[in-house]
């Protein structure tokens, strides 16, 4: 029973090229049609999107100071409050996070004001 458990495991982690290339298979070399296959996969792969949809918190990275570091320093030294030195520990530790579980539209603001400085800034 455990071994059909780990096969259900792998069936609902397959990627989509991954489900492709399945239904390719079970389609040429045993005459099943890809379609059903498809089904039974397109459950799980909806369920991923809401998960997607729902996170709440986001981090704020900065991954390159850009062209003008120190309007980045400053800046990041402003945003989190922090001293100058631990706010130029930041931008030269890039990638480094600047500020951790903010909410959508903070993280998108603080996004903004970076990159407008010349920063590279990513979101997770």
């Amino acid at each position: 029973m455990a071994d059909l458990k780990d096969f259900a495991e792998q069936l609902v982690n397959l990627t989509v090229k991954e489900v492709n290339e399945l239904a390719t298979i079970l389609k040429d070399e045993y005459g099943i049609e890809p379609a059903a296959a498809a089904v039974a996969v397109a459950g799980p792969a909806a369920g991923g999107d809401e998960a997607a949809d729902e996170q709440t918190e986001f981090d704020v990275i900065l991954t390159a100071a850009g062209g003008s570091k120190l309007a980045v320093v400053k800046l990041v030294k402003e945003l989190t409050g922090l001293g100058l030195k631990e706010a130029k520990g930041i931008v030269d530790s890039a990638p480094a996070a600047v500020k951790e579980g903010v909410s959508k539209d903070e993280a998108e603001g603080l996004k903004k004001s970076l990159e407008e400085a010349g920063a590279e800034v990513e979101l997770k």
